[in-house]
């Protein structure tokens, strides 16, 4: 959730800054080729769309229900889910958005990624297969949490 608020704030002074430099005299059109405030204008909608998708990413991170799984129970949304493959440990935390970043040795998982897909809805002893990268891999629930 931090890592989206942080995101979120970047975004919002990037926004900021591109609104201003479109507004400012020294964006006015030179000649009938100067692009640069409507340039300017395209990277601020931009950002102000990236901005609303983000809000509702933290709003949604915010309303998800967190708290432990209990046992026996599937992997779902706010689930800490440990796998193995092959011998390999590792640990994923299913969120709705955030997919890709990590919390220390935790990387954040979405139902949108082939992963998250295959995880969502598997207990502890399930077996799941994902494509990733092109390869087929089988993966093991250790436990949902």
């Amino acid at each position: 959730m931090g890592a989206l608020a942080s995101d979120l704030a970047v975004r919002e002074r990037a926004y900021r800054a591109a609104r201003e430099a479109a507004t400012h005299d020294e964006a006015k059109p030179e000649n009938d080729k100067d692009t640069r405030a409507l340039e300017l204008t395209y990277l601020a909608r931009g950002e102000a769309m990236r901005i609303e998708e983000l809000r509702v990413a933290v709003a949604e991170t915010q309303a998800m229900a967190v708290g432990p799984v209990g046992d026996g129970q599937p992997a779902r949304l706010g689930a800490l889910v440990a796998t193995d493959e092959d011998g390999v440990e590792a640990l994923f935390w299913l969120a709705p958005h955030g997919g890709g970043s990590r919390l220390g040795a935790i990387q954040v998982l979405t139902p949108k990624s082939p992963l998250g897909q295959a995880l969502l809805g598997k207990r502890a002893g399930d077996e799941c297969d994902a494509v990733l990268a092109g390869r087929r891999r089988s993966i093991t629930i250790v436990a949902v949490a």
